[in-house]
């Protein structure tokens, strides 16, 4: 008999937080502010790369105020090795010029306050409230929590928000905000999206593997001989 979603999540829970027990925000951030613009730019872009940045754009500039002396421009030009930079520069400036205007420069701490800044969707909110304040508004899904998730058998749905729905349901909230990156640690491990270690997994024993091929692993062919008319 398959295993209910509920006792699915427990028991994935159970392991995934004794495999990971240092499991955390891969973005580096020193306060809710940095963590915020971290988290806006790495739409889409690797956590990596979105560090290397910072790195640098956090020593120079502060806060929102300090952004706000940049234009446009020059703020892309900050940013240009991160994917899609001349939006995330408007995003970034309108953001700011929000926090100054509307929340005296902090950084709001509900969900609807969130949501009124430029770039911010639920799932950076979310990061957000559970990082930087310790608020379980909700799950954090990004590719890794999507893809594991559906293949956890915890979800059939294709989106991000329904599949935050449905682990909202199954996961306790008292691990809402490490839930996600106990997944996302594990999806950067061995439950990789194109060829997973089941063998390996903690999790094998339990989990349904749904949409992972059965077949024999694909090798990678070898180079042609010398000589050969193979092009």
């Amino acid at each position: 008999m398959p295993v209910k979603p509920l006792e699915l999540a427990a028991e994935i829970i159970k392991r995934l937080k004794k495999a990971y027990p240092d499991a955390h925000c891969a973005l580096n951030h020193a306060n809710e502010f940095q963590l915020l613009i971290a988290t806006i730019l790495s739409a889409q872009c690797t956590d990596e790369r979105v560090n290397l940045v910072t790195a640098e754009l956090f020593r120079k500039f502060k806060g929102p105020r300090d952004f706000l002396e940049l234009s446009q421009t020059e703020l892309a030009k900050e940013i240009n090795s991160i994917t899609f930079f001349n939006n995330k520069a408007k995003s970034i400036l309108g953001t700011c010029r929000t926090l100054v205007d509307k929340f005296g420069g902090k950084v709001p701490r509900t969900m609807n306050e969130l949501l009124t800044l430029n770039g911010v969707a639920r799932k950076t909110a979310n990061v957000v409230l559970g990082n930087a304040f310790g608020i379980a508004s909700g799950v954090v899904v990004d590719t890794h929590v999507l893809r594991l998730s559906q293949r956890m058998g915890l979800t059939k749905q294709k989106t991000p928000e329904k599949v935050e729905a449905d682990l909202q349901k199954i996961v306790p909230k008292k691990h809402w905000v490490m839930f996600p990156h106990w997944l996302i640690t594990h999806g950067r491990g061995p439950c990789n999206a194109r060829k997973p270690a089941c063998e390996e997994c903690v999790l094998e024993a339990i989990c349904p593997k749904v949409g992972v091929s059965k077949g024999k692993p694909i090798t990678k062919k070898e180079p042609a001989k010398a000589g050969s008319s193979k092009r």
